[in-house]
C-alpha cells in the first residue's frame, strides 16, 4: 500500500517513547514495547497482573548484537510495515504467554517469564519472524527461504530445516510481497493448536518481473533485483503445506471448491479448525473455507461486490461472548461498514465498523467511528432474543486502538488537544484500572488544528502560531487517497503541517473520496478513476475553506505538497490544475499505474487488458506536456514499492515536451525516506522551493 511516511525526523521522534504492541498474558499481565524519549531501541516491558507495576523484561543492548546484521527479508518487512525502531519491534508468545521469542540483529532471543530470563539460541544463520509453538516446546522460523524449527529446551541440538527451499525462486513462511504490501498478511507459516506441526506457504516467484534497484551513487556495489508484479502481470504462486514435526509434509488444495484462486488473503488457526480467506484477481469475490480431512479448504461462505471486497479489518475470528462461539467479521454493506455475526450485520448506518478487536465484559469490542475524523473504541452487546445490539462507547473522540485478553482491555488513545498516547488496561469492574507510561518526548511544536463543520469532506486547517494576519499563501497537504486518513483528532498526525504553517502558510489537509472513514459509496467513488475525483475534491476543499475564513487565503498563491499517493496527487495538480495551483512538490510519486502493483491497482482501475482507458486516464506521463507549472520532483533510488522509474520516466517526458522541472533523486533511500538527516532536510528544501515560487515572505 502506497502510503504517507512518518517524514520528518523530529515529528518522528515524538512517537518514540510511548507503548506498542501490547500482548495480554493468560495469567493477566500485558507485554508491551517501549523505548526512552528520543532512543530508536526498544526494549520489552511488562505491566503487572495484580499491582499494576512496570518492569523491563528485556533491554536489547544486555546482548551486544546491533542491527548490522538484519536478514533483507526482515529489513523487507519492517519496510512493508513502516517500522523505523530497533531493538525489540515485534515478538511473539506462546498461548500461555510465559515463552516469549524476538529477533535481534538476525539472531533468535527469547526471554521467559516470570523471571525474564534471556538466551540466544544458535539459529545456524540469521533469522526472522520467530514464532513459538502453542506449548512453548518449539519455535519456528525463517531462515534464508527455509523454514526451521528449534527445540527451546534443547538448545545443544541443530535446529530442523521444516520445509527447504530447491530454487532462488522459492521461499517457505514467507508472505509474498503483495501479501505484506496490500492484503495486510505479513507471515507465511502457522502453528498447528496442538502444536504437532505447522501451515506453511510456499511461494515461487520464478514466473514474476524480475526489476533491478541500483544506487548510481554506490557503482561499486552490485545492484539488487526484486521480484515486482506490476499491474496486469503475473503474480507469485502460493501453495499451502501441513509440515508436521515428525513425517512428510503434505500439499494442501487450498484453493479447493471455490472460485477465488489467486489471492491467499489470509489463515486462521485455532482449536476448531485451520480456515482461510481466499480471493480472485479481480477483488470482487472473496470466500471464507475450512479445511476438511481430505487436505482440501472447502468453501463457507462467500461475500461479492461489484466493485471490490475490502479486506481491512474483514477477518474472520472465533469469539467466545457468555456460551455462544460466534463467527464475527466486518463487512461492506450498501450503506456501512459493519460488524457481522456469523454473517448477519449487527451495528446499524450510525456507525462506521473499522475492526473486531475481541470478545471482552459480555460483548464484542470493535473500533469504529461516528465521524470520519475520530475512531473510537465501542463495546458491542448482542441481544440473541431480540436479535439486536446495543453499542456502549468506550472512549469519546480522538484516535485509539485496543487490545483484549481474558478479562483485560487495553485501550491506546491519541487525542486532537495533547501529544502523545495515553494506555490504560482495565480489568473486571472490581478491579483498578492501570496505566502505562509514556515516554515519549514533548514535541517542539504545538499542533493548532481546526476542523470547520460543513465542508464538503474532512478537512484541517492549520494558520501559522504567530499568525500575522491578513492573506497567506496556501499549502494543500493532502494523501488523498484509498486505505489512509490525514484528517484524524490526533495531535502528532499534524505536527508536520503546522510546521509549514510557521513558515507563513495556511495549510490546508483533505480527506476527499476514496478515502476511509465514511463508508463504502465514499471508498469506491474513485472506481476506474484515481485522478478527476480526488483532484477535484482538494480544490473544493481549497474553494470552501477560503470561504470559511474570508480574506485569509491568497488563492494565488498556492502549492501542493504530497508524498507516495500524495505524491501524485501533487503532480497531477500542477499539470491539471495550473488555475488554481501554482508549485507543486511530488515525492515518490506513482506517475503511471502500470507500474503499480496488481492487488492495489486492479482493485481500482481493473486490469490493464481489459479496461486500459482507466489506466490511460490516471496516466501523468501522457499528460506531461500541459505542465506549466513549477514541479520538484523527489524519489528514494531505493524505493522497491513506488519505484525510481515512476519519477525518472516523468522527467524523460516532461523533458522531451520542453517542460521545465526538478527532480532531486535521494541516493540510499527507500520509500519510508528513514533516514533522519535527509527526512529533516527535506522539509527545508522544500520550504525553500515553495518560498521561492510563491513569493513567500521570510519569517
Amino acid at each position: 500500500m502506497i502510503s504517507f511516511p512518518r517524514q520528518h525526523a523530529r515529528t518522528r521522534r515524538f512517537s518514540l517513547g510511548a507503548p506498542r504492541n501490547l500482548t495480554m498474558t493468560r495469567d493477566g499481565a500485558v507485554l508491551f514495547c517501549r523505548s526512552d524519549a528520543d532512543d530508536p531501541i526498544t526494549a520489552l516491558w511488562e505491566l503487572g497482573a495484580d499491582d499494576g507495576r512496570e518492569r523491563m523484561l528485556f533491554d536489547p543492548r544486555s546482548i551486544e548484537i546491533g542491527d548490522a546484521d538484519l536478514p533483507a527479508a526482515e529489513r523487507a518487512r519492517r519496510e512493508r510495515a513502516r517500522e523505523s525502531a530497533t531493538g525489540v519491534v515485534a515478538y511473539a508468545t506462546d498461548d500461555a504467554g510465559h515463552l516469549v521469542a524476538t529477533v535481534i540483529g538476525g539472531s533468535l532471543v527469547t526471554i521467559r517469564r516470570p523471571d525474564g530470563a534471556v538466551a540466544v539460541l544458535d539459529t545456524g544463520g540469521a533469522v526472522f519472524d520467530p514464532r513459538p509453538s502453542p506449548d512453548g516446546r518449539h519455535i519456528a522460523a525463517v531462515r534464508g527461504n527455509d523454514l526451521v524449527v528449534i527445540a527451546v529446551d534443547r538448545p545443544d541440538v541443530e535446529p530442523v530445516v521444516a520445509a527447504r527451499a530447491e530454487a532462488e525462486a522459492e521461499s517457505w513462511g514467507r508472505a509474498e510481497f503483495i501479501a505484506a504490501e496490500e492484503m495486510g498478511r505479513s507471515r507465511g507459516f502457522w502453528w498447528l493448536a496442538d502444536s504437532t506441526g505447522l501451515i506453511v506457504s510456499r511461494v515461487d516467484t520464478s514466473d514474476v518481473d524480475e526489476w533491478v534497484i541500483a544506487d548510481p551513487a554506490r557503482p561499486d556495489r552490485a545492484a539488487t533485483t526484486h521480484r515486482y508484479p506490476a499491474a496486469g502481470t503475473t503474480n507469485a504462486a502460493v501453495e499451502l503445506w501441513r509440515v508436521p514435526l515428525g513425517g512428510d509434509a503434505t500439499r494442501l488444495d487450498w484453493q479447493g471448491d471455490g472460485e477465488a484462486t489467486e489471492y491467499l488473503a489470509n489463515v486462521v488457526v485455532d482449536d476448531a479448525a485451520v480456515r482461510l480467506v481466499r480471493q480472485d484477481r479481480s477483488q470482487r469475490l472473496v470466500e471464507f473455507a475450512t479445511l476438511a480431512e481430505d487436505g482440501v479448504f472447502r468453501t463457507d461462505r462467500s461475500l461479492r461486490d461489484p466493485h471490490w471486497i475490502e479486506l481491512d479489518g474483514l477477518g474472520p475470528a472465533r469469539m467466545t461472548v457468555g456460551d455462544r462461539a460466534l463467527e464475527v467479521t466486518v463487512e461492506d454493506l450498501a450503506d456501512r461498514r459493519a460488524l457481522c455475526v456469523d454473517g448477519a450485520a449487527v451495528t446499524g448506518p450510525e456507525i462506521q465498523v473499522r475492526r473486531a478487536i475481541g470478545p471482552w465484559s459480555g460483548g464484542i469490542v470493535v473500533l469504529a467511528s461516528r465521524r470520519p475524523t475520530a475512531i473510537e473504541v465501542a463495546l458491542v452487546r448482542l441481544d440473541e432474543a431480540a436479535g439486536e445490539s446495543e453499542v456502549e462507547w468506550l472512549t469519546d473522540g480522538g484516535v485509539a486502538s485496543a487490545v483484549v485478553g481474558g478479562e483485560r482491555l487495553a485501550i491506546l488513545r491519541r487525542r486532537l488537544e495533547t501529544s502523545g498516547v495515553a494506555v490504560e488496561v482495565h480489568g473486571p469492574a472490581d478491579r483498578p484500572v492501570h496505566s502505562i507510561a509514556s515516554h515519549a518526548a514533548t514535541p517542539v511544536l504545538d499542533a493548532k488544528v481546526a476542523l470547520p463543520d460543513g465542508l464538503p469532506h474532512p478537512t484541517a486547517v492549520l494558520f501559522p502560531t504567530d499568525d500575522p494576519g491578513g492573506a497567506l499563501p496556501v499549502l494543500l497537504d493532502p494523501y488523498g487517497g484509498p486505505h489512509a486518513q490525514r484528517v484524524l483528532e490526533a495531535h502528532d498526525a499534524h505536527l508536520v503541517s503546522q510546521w509549514f504553517a510557521d513558515q507563513g502558510f495556511v495549510v490546508v489537509v483533505t480527506d476527499g473520496r476514496g478515502t476511509p472513514g465514511r463508508g463504502p459509496a465514499v471508498e469506491r467513488a474513485v472506481a476506474g478513476d484515481l485522478a478527476a475525483p480526488v483532484l477535484d475534491d482538494q480544490i473544493a476543499a481549497l474553494d470552501a475553506v477560503a470561504a470559511a475564513y474570508p480574506g485569509r487565503l491568497d488563492l494565488d498563491r498556492v502549492g501542493i505538497r504530497g508524498w507516495s499517493f500524495g505524491g501524485y496527487l501533487a503532480a497531477l495538480a500542477a499539470i491539471r490544475r495550473p488555475d488554481r495551483v501554482h508549485a507543486a512538490i511530488a515525492g515518490a510519486p506513482v506517475t503511471t499505474w502500470r507500474l503499480y502493483d496488481t492487488h492495489y491497482t486492479e482493485r481500482y482501475l481493473g486490469h490493464p487488458d481489459l479496461t486500459p482507458e482507466a489506466y490511460d486516464r490516471t496516466d501523468l506521463i501522457l499528460e506531461a506536456g500541459d505542465l506549466t507549472r513549477p514541479l520538484l520532483l523527489i524519489h528514494g533510488l531505493a524505493d522497491d514499492n513506488v519505484v525510481a522509474a515512476h519519477t525518472l520516466q516523468l522527467s524523460s517526458a516532461l523533458l522531451a515536451a520542453g517542460r521545465a522541472h526538478q527532480v532531486l533523486p535521494l541516493s540510499g533511500v527507500t520509500h519510508m525516506t528513514p533516514q533522519e538527516v535527509v527526512a529533516e532536510n527535506l522539509l527545508v528544501l522544500q520550504r525553500d522551493f515553495l518560498a521561492t515560487h510563491l513569493r513567500l515572505e521570510s519569517r
